[in-house]
């Protein structure tokens, strides 16, 4: 293990323990006003962090997942300035990647399309054109990295025979349907600027629904493995790539018969399913199995609020009365509804996309 890694490693276990004396921090006031205090304690004057937490640094997916929201809720100014500062990072440092950490860019644990498909997504969202233009050769050699490390030109799908790092950091998968939609927006948003695409001419959406949609829900991955994950049956959706409302209907039929939502959204499996690293799996048992991730509850109601806003009001319901519980907005929890916890681990707190329930809860 790098020493950076090892010394992120050792901060996470030390929180551990003392959250194991001291308890989660606690905010005062109601769901609203917690959120307000966790969104701001995320921002650290430079950039907004993961999480105040053990997740105190900078990674683009969550940055990515939670900058709407940011926006919606008159953050700008303080999303160009994260963006300014990733861009400068990664610059420097002649790569873009999932994680900066005290001064140090890296991937964890593999290189992904995604980082710089939420990258540019980011600079879209926030109208940062400035940003854009300043990078400009940079981001098109990224993109052009991304085409050739992560991109099986044949056939216009994420290679098979590569692992890369996605909502499932861990999982060892076999071109999953997550990484081709990040790779399909990021086609689209590099078209979107006018930057040299070599993605340009592959038809995504046809590609994806011919290999990974089975009438009913999508698959996860390209394992041949047939089972129902809440990340493959958000993101093609929250992604923008797919806008139907009868596959929407579809697979949320698919995810709430399978229980992913319960006791609230969303679980990736309703049981530990495929292949992990092993540390992982030996410090971490379930982490990325069938616990339920907050992260992904979010994007999912998101999703839901697309076809059923009474159902998207109940999921949001559910969320304010767990941040009232717990005085915070937490990282995971396990299958039951507890947070998270292991013998070397508990779920991290004050996590920025806590900005997406704070966004739904200010429009009921």
């Amino acid at each position: 293990m790098k020493p950076i890694l090892l010394k992120k490693a050792l901060g996470v276990f030390n929180r551990s323990v003392k959250v194991r004396f001291k308890g989660i921090r606690k905010y005062n006031g109601n769901a609203e006003q917690i959120l307000k205090q966790v969104v701001n304690d995320c921002w650290n004057k430079r950039f907004f962090q993961a999480s105040s937490g053990h997740f105190s640094c900078f990674y683009i997916r969550d940055f990515g997942i939670s900058v709407q929201a940011l926006l919606n809720l008159g953050y700008r100014e303080k999303v160009v300035k994260t963006l300014e500062f990733a861009l400068d990072s990664y610059s420097k440092n002649n790569k873009v990647t999932t994680t900066i950490y005290n001064g140090s860019v890296l991937d964890f644990p593999f290189y992904t399309p995604e980082s710089l498909a939420y990258l540019m997504h980011c600079i879209k969202l926030a109208n940062a054109k400035e940003l854009l233009l300043k990078h400009k050769f940079f981001l098109e050699k990224e993109i052009k990295k991304a085409f050739f490390d992560s991109f099986d030109a044949d056939t216009g799908l994420v290679k098979k025979n590569a692992y890369f790092s996605s909502m499932k950091d861990n999982a060892l998968r076999k071109s999953s349907l997550y990484n081709n939609v990040m790779v399909a927006m990021l086609s689209n948003d590099t078209d979107y600027f006018g930057l040299y695409n070599p993605f340009k001419g592959y038809d995504f959406k046809k590609t994806i629904k011919d290999n990974f949609w089975n009438g009913s829900y999508f698959l996860d991955d390209l394992s041949g493995l047939d089972y129902i994950a809440g990340d493959a049956n958000v993101f093609p959706y929250w992604a923008g790539l797919f806008d139907s409302k009868e596959m929407m209907k579809l697979s949320l039929d698919a995810i709430q018969k399978e229980g992913l939502d319960k006791p609230f959204p969303l679980k990736y499996t309703k049981e530990k399913v495929g292949k992990y690293l092993f540390l992982h799996s030996i410090l971490v048992p379930n982490y990325e199995g069938n616990a339920i991730w907050t992260n992904l509850g979010q994007c999912f109601i998101d999703v839901v609020k697309k076809i059923d806003k009474e159902k998207a009001g109940e999921y949001v319901s559910q969320y304010v009365r767990n941040v009232e519980k717990y005085g915070n907005y937490l990282e995971l929890f396990n299958p039951d509804g507890t947070p998270y916890r292991a013998l070397f681990y508990y779920a991290d707190e004050a996590m920025l996309w806590s900005a997406n329930l704070l966004d739904s809860i200010t429009k009921i």
